[in-house]
């Protein structure tokens, strides 16, 4: 059985009497929708479509309203990488090049974004309900991993103290993943139902085992239930009702005037005195959006204050 094309599902289950948790996903529509907007070369494609399905597997984790941004600042001919996942499961995601940038087929994730080790990784949680004054949390670490899969599986180890391991594969058409988590103990229980640490151990040293045999090719034309009971037939499963990622971006012609009042009237009036209007594309739809002097005279009318709205790429760290 093959999964159906452009059918996008993400699947959570988890291991009876055990201390396991795992989610299969698949992108389809929600990944063409992504490369229709930008003609990135392939070695890029395919480190930005796992960190696609890499952020939409943690996001659904995540027990908040908001989103969780996923970053990659690199070093090497991949300047910046950006997935955001908000608690629906849509997604936008975007990728910068350096401007000379050179990206062979083949590259490895390590030369397009740490080719002088001073690659950083980030992941912001920003809960769509904050507090006044409340800032986003973010965890920065150095990027410490040869793949997209094992730097999120040694920040999650690292800075949540989480047991997790991540299979991710890309193509053209499709994005795919499978999240496996060794739940947490709290006074010697588990999260679900309470097992020896030794048999959770067992567990999880089996599941891993048996996700590992899993091959690119079957990840990318195989659908999730049946990669679920190809690999742990023999296992327990509760499976839950799916979830449906889509592709969403949050740009709209009022937050990038609130962008360009930001900016202030002498900036503004300067690049219309320049170029006669103000262009601005989103750097995740590419949607354009043009301010001529008329446009931009109206930002500076109103007295309600701006909320700038920057894009990851944007902001500082």
């Amino acid at each position: 059985m093959t999964k159906q094309a452009g059918a996008d599902t993400l699947q959570k289950f988890i291991f009876e009497n055990a201390a396991v948790r795992g989610e299969f996903i698949d992108l389809s529509s929600t990944w063409r929708e992504v490369l229709s907007r930008h003609a990135y070369p392939a070695a890029v494609k395919t480190v930005l479509g796992d960190m696609v399905a890499a952020t939409a597997l943690l996001s659904a984790n995540l027990k908040f309203n908001g989103s969780i941004i996923m970053q990659i600042h690199g070093d090497g001919p991949v300047r910046l990488l950006v997935v955001e996942c908000d608690a629906a499961l849509r997604l936008r995601a975007t990728a910068k090049l350096a401007p000379d940038a050179v990206v062979p087929d083949d590259a490895s994730a390590t030369a397009l974004l740490n080719a002088h080790g001073k690659g950083r990784f980030i992941i912001t949680l920003d809960p769509a309900d904050k507090m006044p004054g409340q800032q986003p949390y973010q965890g920065i670490v150095p990027l410490d991993g040869d793949d997209v899969a094992t730097v999120i599986e040694n920040y999650m180890l690292r800075s949540e103290q989480l047991d997790t391991k991540l299979w991710l594969a890309t193509d053209d058409n499709t994005a795919r993943g499978l999240l496996l988590q060794k739940l947490p103990y709290h006074g010697g229980k588990a999260e679900t139902t309470p097992v020896s640490e030794d048999d959770a151990l067992e567990t999880w040293n089996r599941a891993v085992m048996l996700a590992s045999t899993l091959k690119r090719e079957e990840m990318l034309t195989t659908d999730n239930m049946t990669l679920m009971q190809r690999l742990f037939w023999e296992e327990t499963i509760r499976v839950f009702d799916p979830a449906h990622p889509s592709f969403h971006c949050t740009c709209t012609r009022e937050k990038v005037g609130n962008m360009l009042k930001m900016l202030g009237r002498e900036e503004i009036d300067g690049a219309l005195a320049e170029l006669g209007q103000v262009d601005v594309n989103c750097d995740f739809c590419n949607q354009h959006y043009a301010f001529d002097k008329v446009d931009c005279a109206q930002l500076f009318v109103s007295d309600a204050p701006a909320e700038i709205l920057l894009a990851p790429s944007e902001s500082k760290h």
